[in-house]
């Protein structure tokens, strides 16, 4: 039986999609990939996402600025995210991709703060739900969480830490995104994590062109797999393939505002 999914996070904005983007979303739509968000990372990017969610209707914009490009955010790029977001296109469905990161070498944590609280309170006034980096930072995310208080929630994209910190997004009302890094056989708690969280908390994602999966290490992560992350996690959890599709569907339309797909 064939199943219908939406990659809930991929940056169709880069090589090797630009210039290949019908062809893309061709093979995508073949394994059953039907939608695709796609978060910006730097302003400069903002107005070419919103233009290829006008073009195809298969995507979706989330507009954002990313942690780890926080020497490039000025203050003119918070000014254009938040007229963006008070002037809202109808294909901007996110706040993102937006968040903290411990990892960089230089994280200048401060301002990373600053820019996030910013952000924050630029989707809630939009009522936006947001797509969510975290490397390294998943205690602190979760305590400005708290305190933001988000009436749209969204989603921990790319989530790699303990059970206890998916379960406090989850009470927070925070999907959790699932990606490649579970088709690694090295990557056990990940794994059991992802094997042991309500379903209804899950989303699907790949962060194409980044996180290969297992067997594909050194080429460009693409949209089509995230229908190879669903067979993996289908193989950890204990529902049908039917019921997760299904659920992975409903979560991503609930947190998005999506129509049926």
């Amino acid at each position: 039986m064939s199943h219908t999914f939406a990659d809930t996070h991929c940056h169709f904005d880069f090589p090797p999609f630009t210039g290949a983007e019908a062809e893309s979303l061709r093979l995508a739509g073949e394994a059953g990939v039907r939608q695709i968000i796609v978060p910006s990372v730097t302003s400069d990017r903002f107005r070419g996402i919103l233009s290829l969610a006008k073009k195809f209707p298969q995507l979706h914009a989330a507009l954002g600025l990313h942690p780890l490009y926080i020497s490039e955010h000025k203050d003119s790029c918070l000014e254009l995210l938040d007229s963006l977001l008070t002037h809202r296109d109808p294909h901007l469905v996110a706040v993102g991709e937006i968040g903290l990161d411990l990892y960089m070498e230089t994280p200048r944590f401060e301002q990373q703060q600053r820019l996030l609280k910013a952000q924050f309170a630029m989707a809630k006034r939009a009522m936006l739900p947001v797509i969510l980096h975290s490397r390294r930072s998943h205690d602190q995310l979760a305590a400005m969480l708290r305190q933001a208080k988000l009436p749209a929630t969204g989603v921990v994209h790319g989530f790699a830490g303990s059970l206890s910190q998916a379960q406090a997004f989850i009470k927070l009302g925070f999907a959790i995104g699932v990606g490649g890094t579970i088709s690694y056989e090295r990557a056990q708690k990940t794994r059991q994590v992802m094997a042991q969280l309500p379903l209804s908390s899950l989303l699907l994602e790949t962060d194409a062109p980044d996180m290969p999966l297992q067997g594909f290490q050194g080429q460009p992560n693409r949209p089509e797999r995230a229908a190879n992350v669903f067979d993996i996690l289908c193989s950890l959890r204990s529902e049908t393939p039917e019921q997760i599709a299904a659920e992975l569907l409903d979560n991503t339309r609930r947190i998005f505002n999506l129509s049926a797909f």
